[in-house]
């Protein structure tokens, strides 16, 4: 959980004795923490950018936007998209191609089939 995640939760539930045993824990244990905490800086942010690497396509880059559930209070939903026809979309795209490609090949193989001359 995100700091700013962590004091919003704190927020929404004042009386809640895990997460307040929680901060009191980690207040104990860490200086940074314990700072953090007593400079109540919370900004709520409903959109934000990912960066993360992938082993098989390199570097992504994400947009994500968080959408409250209006049937279940506290809960949200985060959806990530890319740039249309940007680098992290073509990487997507060759991931998806990848990942049916290897699960065809899987399918074959369970079978006892061969795929191109293997088996």
């Amino acid at each position: 959980m995100r700091h700013a995640a962590l004091r919003i939760e704190a927020g929404r539930n004042p009386y809640d004795r895990g997460l307040t045993d929680l901060v009191g824990e980690l207040s104990t244990r860490s200086e940074e923490f314990r700072t953090w905490w007593a400079g109540h800086n919370v900004r709520l942010h409903r959109t934000s950018t990912k960066k993360m690497h992938h082993p098989v396509v390199g570097e992504l880059e994400l947009t994500g936007e968080a959408l409250d559930l209006a049937g279940d209070a506290g809960l949200t939903m985060i959806t990530y998209t890319v740039e249309p026809n940007s680098a992290s979309e073509l990487a997507l795209n060759f991931l998806t191609s990848w990942s049916a490609q290897a699960s065809t090949a899987n399918s074959a193989a369970s079978r006892g089939e061969t795929i191109e001359g293997t088996k």
